[in-house]
């Protein structure tokens, strides 16, 4: 499985970029609109990979943060919702607002997205309410990303090895982080076991 491909952007449009690697390896990613604004004008990426491999296509979809990432899973596990539509909603709804979008049962906003009807809204919001929390999403932005606490993604990697879920495990750290964001990653892991 691929987590993330690092390397120099050898095309970008608006629904796709490709991403040539070191070794001389060029991937095409299916990518958000938020993603394409983020990448514009960088010579070099790395994108967080989904692979969505079918009997007959093999397709890889690239995210610059966790979050974005995360939502889209989640998203491709509501009945009726494909990976295709999951990318046209979030490039409708950036992901650090569909946390919010689902939360408080906006169906007008989701129906709002091409493709997106009021049964299939509602059921996203039915199925996602109790999934998502707003404060966590900002924290898993703030923390996957990288940007504010390293120590957040080592005790993530280290559940995921242990066999807990990505999603479980995200969830247990954002409120470990978020009551102290100086936790180190033993005391993370030791709460988060605790809390699963």
């Amino acid at each position: 499985m691929i987590e993330y491909i690092t390397g120099t952007i050898a095309a970008l449009t608006p629904t796709d970029a490709t991403i040539e690697t070191p070794g001389g390896v060029a991937y095409l990613l299916n990518i958000t609109l938020p993603t394409y604004t983020a990448l514009g004008g960088r010579e070099n990426a790395r994108l967080l990979v989904h692979e969505a491999i079918r009997d007959d296509a093999w397709t890889l979809f690239g995210f610059l943060d966790e979050s974005e990432r995360a939502l889209f899973r989640l998203l491709i596990g509501v009945s009726g919702v494909g990976a295709g539509s999951a990318r046209t909603i979030l490039s409708a709804i950036p992901a650090s607002e569909l946390g919010a979008v689902i939360t408080s049962g906006d169906t007008r906003r989701l129906k709002n997205v091409k493709g997106i009807g009021a049964k299939t809204a509602e059921r996203i919001i039915v199925d996602l309410r109790d999934k998502i929390n707003p404060m966590e999403a900002t924290l898993l932005e703030q923390h996957s990303a990288g940007k504010e606490n390293e120590a957040f993604e080592e005790a993530l990697t280290a559940l995921t090895i242990l066999g807990y879920t990505r999603q479980q495990s995200q969830k247990a750290l954002a409120k470990i982080f978020e009551a102290d964001s100086a936790t180190k990653v033993e005391t993370a892991i030791r709460k988060a076991l605790a809390m699963m």
